[in-house]
């Protein structure tokens, strides 16, 4: 049995295009599948505290497990953590807390499926500064004792001593009793102290004084005996 040309024409362009649906169905779902590359992983600080941080953008949303290991000498020394994450195009991130030291190297473990089995590459290492630690306040240091023994408190000074009198203030002044004019009648009474004329001056005076005063007193009397 013979085919026309015409149905081997028809033939032809059948197979080119179910070949090409093939194709375009076989990268779509390339496109579509979870893969290592989509994911990443960073050591940061938040605040004071370290942090590792995974990012999926897996754009078709498939369930992954993310388990991260600190590494000593080639080999997992701990398991820092797990979790799950659903990756998006823009990226979803998760993070694990973690006290990492400078330039310490952690292996990142992803399986998502039967997609994804497999280590992100190269493994993560952190910056070579560790996150700042808070300041802490420091107590104001206590003073040292004086290597110098403390002077005593000056002593208060004492009084200063008064002047001896001298003999001319210490000897009593001169009695002034004694050249004072003796009273009227008492020309009997002894004359002492001083031997200045002040006095027998002053004694004459009273002297005639009352003798002045007898006379008058005596003429008086005589008068008043003629008038009677």
């Amino acid at each position: 049995m013979s085919i026309s040309r015409r149905t081997a024409r028809s033939v032809r362009i059948l197979g080119v295009a179910s070949a090409s649906a093939a194709l375009t169905l076989g990268l779509a779902g390339n496109a579509l599948a979870c893969n290592i590359s989509e994911f990443s992983a960073v050591a940061k600080c938040d605040g004071t505290k370290g942090v590792i941080s995974v990012t999926d953008k897996d754009p078709s949303g498939v369930k992954a497990t993310v388990s991260v290991y600190l590494q000593s000498n080639g080999a997992d020394a701990k398991l820092v953590g797990e979790q799950e994450v659903e990756g998006t195009r823009e990226g979803v991130t998760i993070d694990f807390s973690e006290d990492w030291k400078p330039e310490a190297t952690y292996r990142v473990h992803v399986k998502a499926g039967n997609q994804v089995d497999e280590d992100i590459k190269p493994n993560l290492v952190t910056p070579s500064e560790a996150c700042e630690s808070p300041e802490t306040t420091t107590p104001p240091a206590t003073p040292k004792p004086s290597e110098k023994p403390s002077e005593p408190a000056e002593e208060p000074s004492e009084p200063a001593e008064s002047p001896e009198p001298s003999e001319s203030e210490t000897t009593p002044a001169a009695s002034t009793g004694d050249n004072a004019p003796s009273p009227a009648g008492d020309s009997n009474l002894a004359e002492t102290g001083s031997s200045s004329n002040t006095g027998a001056i002053a004694g004459i005076a009273a002297a005639l004084v009352a003798a002045g005063a007898g006379v008058m007193f005596a003429l008086r009397r005589r008068g008043a005996a003629k008038t009677r």
